[in-house]
């Protein structure tokens, strides 16, 4: 019977440790997180023969070595950081990267059904781009504020003339309101209309590579209401392969849209669920938002939970629900003819 391993992953380094089908620790290992780090953990899974390697973060700092591995043949699991997490609450040992490596062990070898780490390829590309152009918006806004700031200051009453800056023309005309004028703020002014028009056109640029993106990836997300080309990037990019899933309720509990119990004696109610990926649960709210403005379906399905005794904010955590299952189904039926990684 070979052993199993676990790996916690960090920048700079990784810590590996081996166990037996019992849990009990074989060996351990640390290395450096390069090309030379991920050949001595190979050498050290092929000497204590592993069956399967579990790796925490394999979608980000363990992403390389669980690609390497994967190359040299050995079965790569991704592990969750909460079902480590639900282990050290149980110890009262502290904490460390070698007891954590040691926890991650553990769970490698009673979970047979832990998700394969997250492949390179599109979906990664569409979360770079996606994040890369979320971060540019931040930052435009940011110079937007500054802007508007300071044309309050040196330009009372500008707001009749430019109320937004969200356009070049509306870019131009704050620019022409402060032509001529020399003064530090002006000058502070002008550098900050520069700096959001470039990042508008970045951002814009990165659209229309998210657009081709999503379109090379043949998911038919965009075809439900309310789906554009950034939210299924988003959606792709952070979820990158639903086969990782065991269902419609993983999914929801992912997304965070599975409402969560809250009961006591003769009340029987649910609360929000604040957990699972925010980036997905934001886009499943997107989604849910633009649908209540715009798809009848989804005004009637609103109302009718209004009509059973629901809040306002009640019905739209119903309906956000139902479009998980939506386009849960839908990434399960793209999956099955063009996999999204």
């Amino acid at each position: 019977m070979g052993s199993f391993i676990g790996v916690d992953t960090h920048k700079d380094s990784l810590s590996c440790s081996a166990v037996d089908e019992v849990g009990k620790e074989v060996e351990s290992v640390h290395a450096v997180n390069d090309g030379r780090g991920f050949c001595k953990i190979e050498r050290f899974a092929q000497r204590v023969e592993a069956t399967r390697i579990g790796i925490e973060c394999s979608g980000s700092f363990g992403l390389a070595l669980a690609q390497h591995l994967l190359a040299a043949g050995f079965d790569v699991r991704e592990v969750p950081g909460q079902l480590v997490k639900r282990d050290r609450r149980s110890l009262s040992k502290g904490k460390s990267d070698a007891l954590d490596a040691l926890l991650i062990a553990r769970v490698v070898a009673r979970e047979d059904s832990l998700p394969p780490p997250p492949l390179k390829g599109l979906t990664h590309d569409l979360k770079a781009l996606v994040d890369h152009r979320e971060t540019l918006l931040n930052e435009a806004t940011r110079h937007r504020n500054r802007a508007h700031a300071i044309l309050t200051q040196i330009r009372p009453g500008y707001s009749r003339a430019v109320p937004a800056l969200t356009s070049g023309r509306q870019l131009d005309a704050a620019q022409y309101l402060v032509e001529g004028d020399s003064g530090v703020r002006a000058t502070v002014l002008r550098d900050a209309l520069k700096r959001v028009a470039e990042l508008d056109s970045t951002a814009h640029a990165l659209e229309k590579q998210i657009d081709a993106l999503v379109k090379a990836s043949g998911t038919s997300l965009t075809q439900i209401v309310g789906v554009a080309a950034i939210t299924a990037g988003r959606i792709l990019g952070e979820l990158r392969d639903v086969g990782r899933l065991s269902g419609q309720a993983a999914f929801g509990a992912m997304t965070g849209t599975a409402p969560v119990p809250a009961s006591s004696g003769k009340t029987d109610r649910w609360r929000l669920n604040r957990g699972g990926n925010r980036q997905l649960n934001r886009a499943m709210h997107t989604i849910a938002l633009t649908q209540s403005h715009h798809d009848p379906r989804a005004r009637a399905y609103l109302e009718q939970k209004r009509a059973a005794g629901k809040t306002d904010r009640e019905a739209m955590r119903c309906l956000k629900r139902h479009l998980a299952r939506v386009v849960y189904r839908r990434l399960a039926a793209d999956r099955a003819l063009i996999p999204l990684t």
